[in-house]
């Protein structure tokens, strides 16, 4: 199939001076405007479309449990479109019938289980069997002999968590409680018996920073479960309330205030053959991040960056998995800033000497190859902007590709040649592509969407060819009322192009003057401008403009993908560049022709919540109205990993820890600010905002404040149409 080049820009980023021009580079940030025109309606989107439909019909079309079948070029899915069924198709062959609804319920009865309403999402465990849970139990169906096996059941006296299989000897590691356990030859034995629920095993540790989202590893021929033993003894008991037992109830979780102890982990490796374990000399102080565990391909040896709890120094190191031995620190790492790895090292499958790791050294993040003695053999990709997800090898292990962001706001696919690094981007439209590879990355499903498309999904070969279309969504929004949304650049007194997105009313009247929402996050790990189909709050955004209120959103400093420089010019003062950036995005639209700019309202969440009530207290003249929903207002009371990178502690920044407190600008308050909070919040304590209602009560200050009982750190669920309600009706009555 030919391949079409859409665009100027997209043959410039297919050409060596891609690699070479990084001024090319830097102008690609400042792209015309993007705009979405929704064909004119009179329908309006309401609070219950967002929640209720904004993941359903209000989305785009998508192909249900799409994913490549194991080992092969096919992929499969799940039709719904009349009677349930697995679907199997190729690049060269039409979609075909692999397994009904109906065939597998015959199995399911035939095994003595509850029937199936619908096709579950399924895991292939090979090309011709799968697996999927239902009811708290796994089972493994084989197209083959059209059968049913079931894998692994829950111990009915206590719910299982942290299920992970181990797909070369069918092996399973789960947890109960705090303890780690096994499923072997189908018998089940328990690893560890830790009797002090203080001491948690096979679960993730250090609040899933670093990257860490697993605490079970299995080797790769499943002969060891590697996993984290994390002792939270000496960490400070923090109550939660229970308001819906009669009576109210305490729940202690163990919180680390930042500057105070932290937890201590250690890694164990247990042995399926012998039933016994070791754990790793991990060394002191016990106070460290143990982080991206990784084993080699032949199960001897285990890899772990370490990082100190300064996280400004990484060491990566090798382990014997046999003994526990430290043997080797490969490479270490050295920021004045802070130092954060994400991601395990890869392992070329072809030559298992070598590997990959991702770092941001050179002040981007990009891909470097190694070799197992720590060699560094050169690095991979290079340039001003950031890659954001390894694909993998070729199967000839010659390429590698990966996803990036060469705009901040947009996500394409690469593949670098090892040899020579010559680099070639292979998605072609703007926007975000979502990828996936078959297991020899031949072939990919690219999942594209843009501000304008809602979603196309098609096959791609590893050339950048297109060789099968797969959906093309309609507009899920035709028939409502028309808005505009623009992503665009503005120039920052700072020096920098920042993204921004606004959301009006499609049609302005003349003379009219609109009030401003500005939504915001503008904290490290998130960005609000991507360009992409709205979802989620962004469905909100059109809700606000229908009635007539404009929605801005702006990523300033300290916001991802614009590397180090960019994301770092907020360490050790949380809340004050970003600001700047926020009051340049106010002036610009105080240079609209239709911005009220004695109308402005300002809201966001969790880090967003810290900046609406900095934004309210710090410049009162500015903002009107503001909602803060889980708000940190003090750093000392967020915990340590995540407040420690970004502020060190108490004691070593005392000066940016009060500067930053927000609850010192309270007395500065003019508008109306309302705190909404979860009161099971285990993430931002519901401390945050009491103490500021406190401090509000002792200087005579209004400030309303709404409580979700029993909700963590967000609304969920139906009580979501009520926390859209209850915000969107705050702005109507004060804007």
């Amino acid at each position: 199939m030919k391949k079409i080049i859409k665009s100027s820009t997209a043959f410039y980023l297919n050409s060596p001076l891609f690699r070479l021009n990084h001024t090319a580079l830097y102008l690609l940030l400042v792209f015309p405007l993007i705009s979405n025109n929704i064909s004119a309606q009179d329908k309006l989107l309401t609070t219950d479309d967002i929640v209720l439909k904004g993941r359903t019909t209000l989305a785009p079309q998508r192909i249900i449990n799409l994913k490549w079948i194991k080992g092969t070029d096919m992929y499969s899915f799940t039709d719904t479109t009349g009677v349930d069924r697995l679907m199997r198709g190729s690049v060269k062959n039409a979609d075909a019938v692999l397994l009904s609804l109906s065939e597998l319920n015959a199995a399911m009865k035939s095994a003595g289980q509850d029937t199936l309403p619908g096709f579950p999402a399924i895991e292939w465990r090979s090309h011709h069997s799968f697996q999927f849970t239902s009811n708290d139990t796994m089972y493994q169906f084989s197209l083959l002999t059209k059968s049913l096996n079931i894998v692994f059941t829950h111990p009915k006296e206590k719910t299982a968590e942290h299920i992970t299989v181990n797909e070369r000897n069918n092996s399973i590691a789960y947890t109960v409680a705090n303890n780690l356990y096994v499923l072997h030859n189908g018998v089940h034995t328990a690893i560890t018996d830790d009797p002090d629920p203080n001491i948690e095993n096979g679960q993730p540790v250090h609040r899933e920073e670093f990257g860490i989202h697993e605490g079970i590893y299995w080797s790769p021929r499943g002969n060891f479960i590697a996993f984290y033993r994390m002792d939270q003894r000496m960490v400070t008991d923090y109550p939660i309330v229970e308001w819906n037992n009669k009576p109210a109830s305490m729940r202690n979780i163990k919180y680390p205030f930042a500057g105070d102890s932290s937890h201590h982990v250690t890694i164990g490796v247990y042995d399926l053959s012998s039933g016994k374990t070791i754990f790793l000399k991990t060394g002191e102080p016990k106070e460290q991040y143990l982080t991206n565990v990784a084993w080699s391909p032949d199960e001897k040896k285990i890899y772990i960056a370490i990082v100190n709890r300064q996280q400004n120094h990484l060491w990566f190191n090798r382990y014997d998995a046999a003994t526990g031995n430290f043997e080797k620190t490969l490479f270490e790492e050295h920021n004045d800033r802070y130092v954060q790895p994400l991601n395990r090292m890869v392992f070329n499958p072809v030559n298992e000497n070598q590997f990959i790791w991702q770092s941001r050294r050179d002040g981007w993040n990009h891909l470097y190859l190694y070799d197992t003695t720590g060699k560094l053999i050169r690095q991979l990709t290079q340039g001003n902007w950031e890659v954001t997800q390894f694909e993998g090898f070729s199967k000839d292990g010659r390429q590698v590709f990966f996803t990036a962001a060469t705009t901040a706001i947009t996500r394409d696919l690469y593949r670098t040649e090892i040899s020579s690094g010559k680099t070639n981007r292979l998605t072609e439209n703007r926007g975000t592509h979502l990828i996936s590879g078959n297991d020899s990355k031949s072939l990919f499903i690219d999942q594209f969407t843009s501000l304008t498309v809602p979603r196309f999904i098609s096959i791609i070969d590893a050339g950048g060819f297109q060789k099968k279309k797969l959906l093309e969504s309609s507009n899920p929004l035709n028939g409502y009322k028309k808005v505009d949304s623009q992503i665009f650049t503005i120039k920052s007194n700072s020096g920098y192009e920042l993204f921004a997105r606004i959301t009006k009313p499609a049609n302005l009247i003349t003379g009219k003057k609109y009030p401003v929402v500005m939504y915001v996050y503008n904290g490290p790990g998130i960005q609000l401008i991507n360009n992409q189909w709205p979802a989620g709050n962004e469905l909100w955004y059109y809700y606000m403009a229908q009635k007539d209120i404009i929605v801005f959103t702006l990523d300033g400093r300290g916001t991802p993908n614009r590397g180090a420089e960019f994301e770092q010019a907020t360490f050790r003062q949380l809340g004050m560049v970003e600001c700047e950036d926020q009051l340049d995005g106010v002036a610009y639209l105080k240079s609209l022709p239709y911005v009220d700019s004695t109308r402005f309202g300002v809201y966001g969440w969790s880090y967003g919540g810290f900046m609406t009530s900095t934004l309210m207290t710090r410049y009162p003249e500015v903002f009107k109205t503001g909602v803060a929903g889980g708000p940190v207002t003090d750093w000392k009371l967020y915990e340590v990993m995540y407040t420690e990178r970004y502020m060190d502690t108490p004691q070593e920044n005392p000066t940016g820890y009060e500067k930053t407190n927000v609850l010192n600008g309270v007395k500065n308050l003019k508008g109306r600010l309302m705190l909404i909070h979860g009161t099971s919040d285990a993430v931002v304590v519901q401390q945050h905002s009491m103490l500021f209602v406190k401090k509000a009560i002792d200087l005579g200050k209004q400030v309303d404040y709404f409580l979700y009982p029993g909700h963590e750190h967000n609304v969920m669920g139906k009580d979501r149409i009520h926390l859209f309600n209850k915000i969107s009706d705050y702005f109507f009555s004060n804007l």
